[in-house]
């Protein structure tokens, strides 16, 4: 048979190349987080050991992916084979079919090693639809070099009041040292993460039995004047801008004094690399105040595949690849143990863990004690600690959280501002036909 020498030198050049005739690309979908970053870079080792599969990348800030995704998916538009996504996602697309069941999983990849809330928190009755890339609660980060200089203790589980008091004396604008960094960017996964737990603290939640929301009642005003206080009288400039990357990047260049966001944080601000403060970071609890329950928060980003991927044996082995012990020890060999993706597997935690990631332990017991099904000091009928599993809330905890960012700059009061997220909400609710 006589082959053309043109299409001779096309195989010959894709060969040599490194692409394989016929090789499937996957289009990822991801967060500008540093883990996710970390895993695009290493991901060239699961390029070289499977050549027939190309990954194709797209990532993106926290709040334009979940508005991508979520208009993708519902649609059925099928442009992505993998999608990054956390607990809110994985229950209600995996309960309308929207999701591949992550089922048949090989036994080396040992979902059992996988902590129960975090396999939970990505189910549907009993039926996984996400693997776990890391998993996070909140925790309090503090440089125990200013705390030193000023003869301030942190205490293990501290209030949100003990933490505005010691951000009030550590707040020194004219040296660009701020008494306390914490979100602001709008957002339901954003400053409505952070504020839902403050809110928590002080004995808030977000609807009543009946499905009624609360924003207009003591709990919420009281947290959320805590909130808008603290930030004016000790935060930085610019504070609606901010969401977990900026407030990391001012922790890690000494701006902050004190800062309250993901677990997850842990091995970037230790990391000398990309931290100036990495040998005076102190670990402890996320604040409480009125009541403990609900005043750390539970996420985890996970993989997911859509029933809309037409290459779903290939994104399921790509996925697989990612969230597995082995790739765990790739990061350990590559970066270093304390980089390993957080939160996930009892397995990580080992001796040799808990002693390179200061952080661990904390991460670790603030993970054990959140529950998503108890999130609050009064009965609720949701489950969730930071948002509230129906989905309304998307919407609504996203208008909720423009609400209290014009409040935070003072475009509008705080009781304005409750004011406007009750009408807002019980009209949305309203409107979806609560309570069902």
């Amino acid at each position: 048979m006589n082959i053309p020498v043109k299409a001779l030198c096309v195989a010959t050049c894709m060969t040599l190349s490194g692409i394989a005739l016929g090789a499937q690309t996957l289009t990822i979908a991801t967060v500008n987080n540093s883990d996710m970053i970390r895993m695009q870079k290493l991901a060239k080792t699961f390029e070289s050991e499977h050549p027939d599969i190309k990954l194709n990348w797209v990532v993106l800030e926290e709040n334009v992916l979940r508005q991508r995704l979520t208009t993708d998916i519902a649609t059925q538009g099928g442009q992505f084979d993998v999608l990054t996504i956390g607990m809110y996602e994985a229950a209600l697309w995996g309960a309308k079919g929207w999701l591949e069941p992550m089922t048949d999983l090989p036994a080396t990849y040992a979902i059992e090693d996988v902590f129960p809330s975090v396999r939970d928190g990505l189910s549907v009755n009993g039926t996984l639809y996400a693997l776990p890339f890391y998993a996070e609660s909140s925790m309090t980060y503090y440089r125990t070099d200013l705390f030193k200089e000023a003869g301030l203790t942190m205490p293990e589980h501290p209030t949100w009041e003990q933490i505005a008091g010691f951000a009030k004396q550590l707040n020194k604008p004219d040296k660009e040292q701020y008494g306390i960094c914490l979100r602001g960017k709008a957002g339901w996964g954003e400053n409505m993460a952070l504020i839902g737990t403050v809110a928590n603290a002080y004995g808030a939640r977000w609807f009543d039995e009946k499905w009624q929301p609360e924003f207009t009642g003591p709990e919420w005003k009281n947290a959320l004047n805590f909130y808008v206080n603290t930030m004016k009288e000790s935060g930085p400039p610019g504070a609606t801008s901010n969401g977990f990357n900026e407030n990391l990047a001012l922790f890690n260049s000494g701006k902050c004094a004190i800062w309250v966001d993901a677990s997850v944080a842990g091995s970037f601000v230790t990391d000398k690399t990309q931290s100036k403060v990495a040998d005076h970071v102190g670990f402890t609890f996320a604040p409480h105040q009125v009541t403990d329950k609900g005043s750390a928060w539970l996420y985890s980003w996970a993989l997911a595949i859509p029933t809309s991927s037409k290459a779903k044996d290939a994104a399921k082995t790509f996925s697989t690849w990612a969230t597995s012990k082995e790739y765990g020890a790739l990061v350990a060999e590559k970066d270093g143990i304390a980089n390993v993706p957080p939160g996930t597997r009892n397995s990580t935690y080992t001796d040799a863990y808990l002693q390179a990631a200061p952080f661990a332990k904390v991460t670790l017991e603030s993970l054990k004690a959140a529950n998503p099904k108890d999130p609050t000091l009064k009965p609720v009928p949701y489950v969730g600690i930071q948002l509230v599993t129906i989905p309304e809330f998307q919407a609504i905890g996203t208008q909720v959280g423009k609400l209290f960012s014009a409040a935070l700059i003072g475009q509008t009061t705080v009781d304005q501002a409750l004011a406007a997220a009750q009408q807002s909400t019980e009209r949305e609710m309203k409107r979806a036909g609560y309570p069902k």
